[in-house]
């Protein structure tokens, strides 16, 4: 038998495989507490929502709204096989008529599919382009000038990448001969044939930097002239929302009521997915008011009276800057106005054919009511691109009111 020789260790050899050791025994302290974690998670998560969190009911509840139901998420099976599905929880929400959102509900495909052909194509190319113009408003950098994608290199500012997005998926369409733009008032041929679109690619993009939610406005007139027309001949319009969610909500002709689709994002099946998630067909009355264009106080009398009117009455202010997400919450609550009044010294900003005629169409749509003073603004011929008019949308008693105090007699 080969003897084999002893070699002695020194101090300083026994110090350190006694450093390794416990190097190791923490190593696997570590890892147990760990799996002993996961374990307890994994119990948590299979117990019903009521037992480990507070019921959303309790926190939303409001007075006279309508439910919606919003499916349960699905995550990866665990170990053992088993899914957690959660019970679905339901949000309470203001909208008339609001839809259950389940993995059944319509798509926007599924929602035109009775639609005229070349009209689907062209709602079908805004809707394209709002996903795009969202998913870059989420991932750039931007200030007032200019945006910076993920390494720093400056792009395009931000609306007239909305802008380019927008006209480059109306061309691709084929369905449309013209489309014009807030950022170019110009009618541009787009090579197709059978409707011409107008919108605003980027409403609100002045407060874009401070990460308020912003929004497009579209309007889609039958042929191929967007002048001479009125809103009144609107085939389709929508008013997009890029906030915590991204949202269009949509009116087309011979479809009851103004439809909010939802943009699908949790990678989940149905990801990238537009999705419909509720439906609008009444404004009622309420103290709810977004004022814009407040200069115009100062030499119209009328508005002032009217300011006056919802300060004294307690209403609720509720105003960003933004138009789309000011006028899309009077259809998510169902009741409130908003107006942009002018005065001499304080001229109309909105433009006619870009966004009040189109809001205005999808306001009408959904049961409230729209006028410049004197009518409705879907009675206004749009003469020349750069049009515009004062506006209030919201609901009957609001607008009439808006009409009465302020009018069109101190223009």
């Amino acid at each position: 038998m080969e003897s084999v020789a002893f070699i002695p260790r020194t101090k300083g050899q026994s110090f350190s495989l006694a450093k390794a050791s416990l190097a190791v025994n923490a190593v696997l302290a570590i890892v147990g507490v760990y799996a002993l974690c996961s374990s307890n998670s994994a119990g948590v998560l299979a117990q019903p929502v009521s037992t480990r969190t507070v019921s959303v009911n309790r926190l939303m509840t409001q007075p006279r709204v309508a439910p919606m139901n919003m499916a349960a998420f699905r995550t990866a099976p665990s170990s053992n096989g088993q899914r957690y599905n959660q019970p679905a929880r339901q949000f309470q929400m203001h909208a008339v008529d609001a839809p259950a959102m389940t993995e059944q509900s319509a798509t926007i495909e599924e929602f035109l599919s009775q639609s005229e052909p070349k009209l689907q194509k062209a709602v079908m190319a805004m809707f394209s382009a709002c996903k795009e113009i969202g998913y870059k408003i989420r991932t750039a950098s931007c200030d007032k000038q200019a945006c910076f994608n993920a390494f720093g290199d400056e792009q395009l500012a931000i609306d007239v990448l909305a802008d380019n997005v927008i006209f480059e998926n109306l061309k691709s369409s084929g369905a449309v001969a013209t489309a014009s733009s807030e950022e170019q008032p110009v009618e541009v041929p787009m090579g197709g044939e059978g409707y011409s679109v107008a919108f605003d690619p980027l409403d609100g993009s002045s407060i874009i930097d401070t990460n308020f939610a912003v929004g497009t406005i579209f309007g889609i007139w039958p042929g191929s002239k967007l002048t001479g027309v009125t809103g009144n001949e609107l085939k389709a319009a929508g008013l997009g929302v890029y906030g915590p969610r991204t949202t269009i909500t949509l009116a087309v002709d011979g479809i009851q009521g103004a439809h909010e689709f939802l943009l699908i994002d949790d990678m989940s099946s149905r990801h990238g997915q537009w999705v419909l998630s509720q439906s609008f067909h009444t404004i009622g009355e309420g103290k709810l008011f977004a004022p814009g264009n407040l200069r115009a106080t100062k030499d119209n009398p009328g508005y002032e009276q009217l300011f006056q009117h919802w300060y004294d009455n307690q209403y609720q202010l509720r105003y960003t800057g933004g138009m789309v997400p000011d006028v899309n919450q009077i259809m998510v609550k169902g009741k409130g106005v908003f107006v942009n009044a002018a005065s001499k010294s304080a001229k109309a900003k909105l433009r006619l054919l870009y966004e009040v005629a189109p809001t205005g169409y999808i306001i009408e749509k959904a049961g409230g009511k729209s006028s410049d003073g004197e009518q409705s603004v879907l009675n206004i011929k749009v003469e020349q691109t750069e049009d515009r008019a004062q506006v209030a949308y919201g609901s009957a008693g609001e607008v009439a009111r808006f009409e009465e105090m302020v009018g069109r007699k101190y223009l």
